[in-house]
């Protein structure tokens, strides 16, 4: 028998079979979870969508969960006049960029001090940084509602001359719980840059800035473009800390606006799902604008140790 012959007998005796190899129990487990997970996670998103496409009349004489007799997209329309969303994408814009960026730029400045730098202090601030993401907002709202109405601010930064019911008191409060998960991060995702690369521009010259900022940020960048991708969601859909700090409707994020949508005695509850779908397209577009650069970091945090 050839050498041919032999290298394809094995091919050759499996296709014969004609029955594929056998997925393991726990990988058919992992998918079906995996399938199932997506679909509950899918589910509300199609039902909102399924509503939102619906006239009033329609559920309220077959109710939500029925056969469509028409559909229409007159609620989004309705939804974007009546709630004046323009209105409030601006108020939400003027709060969630400047707090993305300044985040970004604090906690990438102390996650490279915590990580690059030898100083005795430097566990017990990132012990700080993480238990600051253990306390709940509830716990400090009434302190904080006090303590904003006494901190005065110049009225060009707020027209109230206050803290309380302005945007810089939003933007303060999510810059404040928003810091330490990025601190966190950033110093985990730093360590696992080379010290030789540090070495290397420490041995050209280069200063701390120069490390930091050439070196450190470039680098980077993927964890970065992952963290403005969740910082902006989350920031953006904050409803809480905008109810509790805010008294003037008119100054609130998108968020709220969707509440101008709802009547004191009857809910249009079609035309709130449209406003809902509205407001939540500029996450959207933010996440599809960094896709690539958000999967890239979560795949590089993970592959390096």
């Amino acid at each position: 028998m050839s050498t041919d012959t032999l290298a394809r007998t094995p091919a050759t005796s499996t296709a014969a079979g004609g029955r594929p190899p056998k997925r393991p129990p726990a990988r058919v487990a992992a998918q079906l979870f995996l399938v199932t997970a997506s679909l509950l996670w899918l589910l509300p998103i199609a039902f909102t969508l399924y509503v939102a496409v619906r006239p009033y009349s329609d559920t309220r004489r077959y109710g939500y969960v029925s056969l469509p007799r028409h559909l229409t997209l007159r609620n989004f329309t309705d939804a974007w006049s009546q709630s004046d969303m323009p209105h409030f994408f601006r108020n939400s814009a003027l709060i969630t960029v400047p707090a993305v960026i300044v985040v970004l730029v604090l906690a990438s400045g102390a996650a490279f001090v915590l990580t690059r730098l030898r100083l005795r202090v430097n566990v017990a601030l990132l012990i700080l940084f993480t238990a600051g993401n253990l306390l709940p907002q509830q716990v400090v709202i009434t302190p904080l509602y006090r303590m904003y109405l006494k901190i005065h601010v110049p009225t060009a930064l707020a027209d109230s001359g206050l803290m309380y019911n302005s945007a810089l008191g939003l933007i303060a409060i999510n810059v404040a719980f928003q810091l330490g998960f990025c601190v966190f991060v950033l110093s985990n995702y730093m360590k696992s840059i080379p010290g030789e690369m540090y070495e290397a521009a420490l041995v050209d010259g280069a200063g701390l800035w120069t490390r930091f900022w050439r070196l450190t940020v470039p680098l980077c960048r993927p964890a970065l473009a992952a963290l403005a991708t969740l910082l902006t969601t989350w920031i953006y859909n904050d409803f809480f800390w905008a109810v509790t700090l805010m008294s003037s409707g008119d100054k609130r994020p998108v968020t709220s606006a969707l509440a101008n949508l709802q009547g004191q005695f009857v809910s249009n509850q079609n035309l709130i799902a449209a406003g809902a779908v509205i407001a939540a397209i500029p996450t959207l577009v933010v996440y599809l604008l960094l896709q690539r650069q958000f999967i890239a970091g979560l795949a590089l945090g993970s592959s390096k140790g």
